[in-house]
């Protein structure tokens, strides 16, 4: 695309000539996603990296890296001094602060600026505008652009109620209050949590709109006014955090969406706005009214579905903001097609939410191209941070990768993603992929009637009904497996018994159940119950049920054994045959549901405790967990105190239950 303008002014923070080496002051997926715009233009890289990340693709992809000691954000990624210096020592001219981290921390946009750098962002006055909501909702009301009013003395007609933090987002300090008694507590857990995640407990409270839409509209502001790039909807979210984004917005009458873009564009202009932000709004559909929500002075994780159907890329609009040159509106690319994008966390949803850590042996998901073109609208995008062999650790964001669809209708880009997320394979941590196909392809989402209280109606999806024949195949893949590797005996087929009394046992964890696959094997081949066995191999099993042939791509990496297939993914773990009563745990026994750090220790050794009363709180990805009692007890052992590090799995608490 070409610029309009030449530079009539130099802006604050910016050397002539235009950005010639970037820092990016972010990892993984952003920090990927810039440096693609970056090679583009000719414009050199610059990464940071912490030590958790070192073998993180976005670190060999730079052209240039600088390490970041540690591995907690508050030691490496939120340290102004550090990244500023960064800058220096490698030679960077400008620095991108991708999203989250200090994206919106005016003092690091002052501290670029102050060190002579461009900073490719907003003005820090801007940045400080909207860095708390509380300031924000007041001069969007002076502005005219329509706030939700917060109750002034909250009464039993006034619930439900939302309690927020007024600086940050991504769901953290957030609470749903349905009960007048519960508001004090509430306020409190957010505050706390708000406390841990930004450096600020501020919260206030607003109504909460039981079925509404979370519809943000992009904006670029530039010396010449702003640019308006249409509207995303965002309601498919969990805990508040976005999980499905796609433009345009489905089922949205043409005036509301004519009134939220000149709201959009009204509140960029109330702080003469300077680069790519988003103006989120809550829509009320019953009521046909939209409020003000909050401004991200930043670049969206949700713009890919913008870059697509307006044929933009937002990242040079960015830079070229920066480096005082305002964008032509009509170099911007025909408004053409659907995009929709899902965030491909690692967590499960079956055990709410629960965030995961581990390595991931595979990540393959067909049809992308890795090199895709921005402005060329491809069908299937991947934006990831991860690869495979990659390591998630627990010390950032759960989300690995973005997958983005683009086609000329919804339906047909709807269709293509879903297909695509089925055909992924995505091994050595549990994921979302099967929760986001069944969002795709439930009728309602199809038929684009969304709302924030989408999955609270829907529960994520049960278990594949044919998950039985899965599992068969990982038990016979693993015989398969026995019989190349095996030293003796090679004449006797796996499984063979002299006199036949009964079937081989092989028994698999799968999450916290176990399940046991009963076959024969023999010089006739493989049998299970209720399955023909058509084809078997170390890597492949076919089998027939009901006249209905189905191949399962079998991968095993040590003891762990994942299956692909046509409808699914299910990942198993080998129980071995004998144990050791050493590894045995104590009944009543707390374990850590995932690697973290206990940040809250609510009981003492000896102190009795109800059943669920909350006994301590761990601290993992960005989001805190309460570990509650199984039943009714007392402490018998405390292991951990606050600031422990804990790895899954380890015994934090024994409660012994009353007897």
């Amino acid at each position: 695309m070409s610029d309009a303008s030449s530079v009539a002014s130099t802006p604050l923070g910016h050397r002539s000539g235009g950005i010639r080496r970037l820092l990016v002051a972010n990892r993984g997926e952003i920090a990927r996603r810039v440096f693609a715009t970056c090679r583009r233009l000719g414009i050199e890289t610059v990464a940071v990296y912490s030590d958790a990340d070192a073998g993180l693709p976005f670190v060999r992809e730079a052209d240039l890296a600088v390490h970041l000691p540690g591995t907690s954000p508050a030691d490496t990624y939120l340290r102004r001094d550090l990244l500023v210096e960064a800058a220096r020592r490698s030679g960077a001219d400008a620095v991108h602060p991708g999203y989250g981290f200090l994206s919106e921390n005016a003092d690091f946009a002052r501290a670029v600026i102050e060190a002579g750098l461009t900073w490719v962002g907003p003005t820090p006055e801007s940045i400080d505008q909207m860095g708390s909501k509380v300031r924000a909702k007041e001069l969007m009301r002076r502005a005219g652009v329509p706030v939700l009013e917060a109750p002034a003395d909250p009464g039993v007609g006034d619930f439900p109620l939302l309690v927020k933090a007024s600086a940050g987002g991504g769901g953290r300090g957030m609470r749903i209050v349905r009960r007048l008694a519960d508001l004090p507590g509430e306020i409190e857990a957010a505050s706390a949590e708000a406390a841990s995640a930004f450096g600020d407990g501020t919260v206030f409270v607003e109504p909460y709109v039981e079925r509404g839409r979370h519809v943000e509209v992009q904006v670029v502001g530039h010396r010449a006014g702003v640019l308006v790039l249409g509207e995303r909807d965002c309601s498919i979210q969990r805990r508040h955090q976005k999980v499905v984004e796609e433009s345009p917005a489905p089922r949205l009458p043409d005036d509301t969406r004519s009134a939220l873009h000149e709201a959009a564009e009204s509140a960029a202009a109330a702080i003469d706005y300077r680069g790519a932000g988003t103006v989120e709004f809550l829509y009320d559909p019953e009521a046909g009214r939209f409020f003000f929500l909050e401004m991200n002075t930043r670049l969206q994780v949700e713009h890919p579905v913008t870059e697509l159907v307006h044929g933009v890329d937002l990242v040079e609009l960015q830079i070229a903001v920066a480096e005082g040159r305002s964008p032509d509106p009509r170099a911007i690319g025909e408004t053409y097609g659907h995009a929709v994008e899902v965030r491909l966390y690692a967590e499960d949803p079956a055990s709410d939410w629960q965030p995961q850590s581990g390595r991931l042996t595979l990540v393959d998901v067909p049809g992308v191209d890795a090199e895709f073109d921005l402005l060329n609208r491809p069908g299937l995008r991947l934006d990831s941070g991860v690869e495979s062999g990659s390591e998630v650790s627990t010390h950032y964001d759960a989300m690995l990768a973005k997958v983005v669809s683009w086609a000329p209708t919804r339906d047909q880009a709807v269709r293509r993603l879903s297909a695509a997320l089925r055909g992924a394979r995505l091994h050595g941590v549990t994921t979302n992929r099967d929760l986001l196909v069944s969002i795709l392809e439930d009728p309602a989402f199809v038929a684009g009637e969304v709302s924030t209280a989408f999955l609270a109606d829907r529960p994520p999806a049960a278990t594949p009904a044919d998950e039985r024949a899965a599992v068969a195949a990982a038990a016979l893949a693993l015989a398969a497996g026995t019989s190349l590797t095996r030293r003796v005996q090679h004449g006797v087929p796996v499984g063979w018994r002299n006199v036949v009394s009964q079937p081989q046992r092989t028994v698999f964890e799968r999450g916290d159940d176990e399940v046991v696959v009963e076959w024969y094997g023999g010089r006739d081949g493989y049998a299970v119950e209720g399955l023909t066995v058509v084809a078997v191999a170390p890597d492949q099993v076919t089998l027939e049920a009901d006249g209905v042939r189905t191949t399962y791509d079998v991968a095993v990496t040590g003891a762990e054994v994942d299956v692909d297939w046509a409808a699914g993914h299910v990942a198993l773990s080998v129980v071995p045959r004998f144990t050791d009563p050493a590894d045995a745990i104590a009944s009543g026994s707390l374990l850590a549901p995932m690697p973290g750090t206990v940040v809250a220790v609510g009981v003492r050794e000896g102190e009795p405790v109800e059943a669920g009363q909350a006994v301590l709180v761990l601290e993992a990805m960005k989001m805190q967990h309460t570990v509650a009692a199984p039943h009714a007890g007392t402490v018998t052992e405390l292991t951990v105190a606050v600031g422990t590090q804990v790895a899954a799995g380890e015994v934090l608490a024994v409660v012994e239950e009353q007897s």
